[in-house]
């Protein structure tokens, strides 16, 4: 078949060239999807290089609110538009957190490595100076008013374990028992950097610490600490991007996305123009008009690292009906990561760790990545749908979602080096969130690699989502339309004793 629009030789014979012709044939729902298109990686590279660009001349950040992050929408959508998607960029509005200054003392001594909590309200002038104590750890740690019978933390800062539920509730339960400040440590190894979720989500100050550091402070309790947080709410407008192909069923669609914005501290190469890029040139590679059964619709968002609000803000503002035409969400963030780990998002809860699975249909998507990597001679392990990118409110609502994520903040281990190569005990970003998140800051073999999975699962569902949600393709329906046309007549017109008519199905 050919390829409308935009390289559609080139990527035929791409697709020749890696065996993945399947993803636009007319496969049967059975066939499982091609590691996806040869892209060279500078293809994918080369959108890298535009996002540093904008950042640098930007004052090094694509931050939504920004002009960075704005010449970033225009240079998405622009591509978009020139490749013959339809395309919009719909705004909305929310409140910006600025953080200015955060520090912590304990018992006369500085506490290094400390942050803040994205929506963290500031504290008063002088900041709040008051006794440490710590939150009871268990297996809610702070997320139910029970876990702190016995224990007094009026006019205290808490510590708090994180786990079990959101930073929010922790710092509102937290509240209500009287203490004036918070601070969550770190569960795992690795920084914490976490968001309240929202302008109006803070009720204490609260800031942020690593494992360590919370280990160390929880050994402090009962000493004097102050605590200083200056930080300022902005309100903002900004946009997602969203394309959708010309062709396709648009009741059954695949949707696929990644956030465009990076953090304000710096131009977020790998979070997360690495998820922007290697979605972008997959959609630039399939045009606007390819040969698809089902519409395929990607998603830029905004505003993902203020709290997933530019996803969140989409998928609450569709009917029930609007939101039934998504078959599915695939999620792009972080996917080149120089420390590479190799997750597929946990759809059928095998890990049995955190959220638990996601929606039907979630756990052959996971089988589907998983398999898409296998053909690159990559194992790849799961990762829990903690809730903490794009894919939380889709999953809120019902769609199946899935995706791929070379990791963040967390510490590569021992065995995960050993399969994956890259260095133990080390983070798999050490540059997360920080001004070093720059076009050094990339591993372009995991960019690559996750790059042709991505397409050729996303290719492979635009002909079919059978296996997720039992919707049959165009190829399948005729199948077995000439299949009941086949039958002998008096088989076609036999009823069962309820009256039903025992004919194959046709749609």
């Amino acid at each position: 078949m050919t390829v409308h629009n935009v390289r559609s030789g080139r990527f035929v014979a791409a697709l020749l060239a890696t065996g993945a012709t399947a993803a636009f044939t007319a496969v049967p729902a059975a066939a499982t999807p091609a590691a996806g298109p040869g892209f060279n990686v500078n293809d994918v590279n080369r959108h890298l290089v535009a996002f540093q660009r904008i950042a640098d001349r930007n004052d090094g950040t694509r931050a939504s609110g920004t002009p960075g992050y704005q010449a970033s929408v225009d240079y998405v959508a622009g591509k978009l538009r020139r490749a013959g998607y339809e395309v919009s960029t719909p705004d909305f509005e929310y409140t910006k957190y600025r953080l200015d200054s955060v520090s912590l003392s304990v018992a006369g001594s500085s506490v290094e490595e400390v942050g803040a909590m994205e929506y963290s309200p500031a504290t008063p002038d002088g900041g709040v100076q008051a006794p440490l104590s710590v939150t009871p750890v268990d297996d809610s740690t702070g997320c139910q008013a029970a876990d702190y019978e016995g224990t007094d933390v009026t006019g205290t800062i808490t510590l708090v374990k994180r786990g079990a539920c959101t930073f929010a509730k922790k710092q509102r339960l937290a509240a209500e028992q009287g203490a004036d400040a918070a601070i969550i440590y770190n569960n795992v190894e690795g920084e914490l950097n976490g968001t309240l979720g929202g302008g109006d989500a803070g009720v204490i100050p609260t800031a942020s610490v690593g494992k360590a550091v919370g280990a160390d402070l929880v050994a402090k309790a009962g000493e004097s600490a102050t605590l200083n947080l200056d930080a300022t709410f902005d309100e903002i407008t900004t946009e997602n991007v969203i394309a959708e192909t010309r062709t396709g069923r648009k009741d059954n669609v695949v949707m696929a996305g990644a956030h465009l914005d990076s953090v304000d501290a710096g131009p977020g190469i790998n979070d997360n123009g690495t998820g922007s890029a290697g979605l972008l040139e997959t959609a630039l590679e399939m045009g606007g008009s390819p040969d698809v059964n089902n519409a395929v619709r990607f998603a830029w968002w905004g505003a993902e690292e203020s709290g997933l609000i530019g996803s969140t803000k989409y998928v609450n503002g569709l009917s029930f009906e609007q939101q039934l035409d998504i078959a599915m969400y695939l999620n792009f963030d972080m996917i080149g990561s120089p420390n590479a780990g190799y997750f597929t998002y946990d759809g059928d809860d095998s890990d049995g760790v955190g959220a638990g699975p996601g929606p039907y249909g979630s756990a052959q998507i996971e089988q589907d990545f998983t398999e898409a990597m296998q053909r690159q001679g990559i194992e790849v392990e799961g990762t829990d749908f903690n809730g903490r990118s794009d894919y939380g409110q889709f999953i809120a609502v019902g769609i199946p979602a899935g995706g791929l994520f070379t990791g963040a903040g967390g510490i590569k281990t021992e065995a995960q080096a050993a399969k994956w190569g890259g260095e133990a005990g080390v983070a798999y970003d050490p540059n997360y969130h920080k001004a070093g998140d720059d076009l050094g800051n990339v591993d372009r073999t995991a960019l690559i690699r996750n790059t042709r999975a991505l397409a050729g699962v996303v290719q492979h569902y635009g002909q079919t989502t059978e296996d997720v949600n039992g919707m049959r393709s165009r190829a399948e329906r005729a199948r077995l339309r000439s299949m009941a046309m086949a039958q002998p007549m008096s088989l076609a017109s036999n009823t069962d004793s309820h009256g039903h008519s025992c004919q194959l199905p046709l749609k």
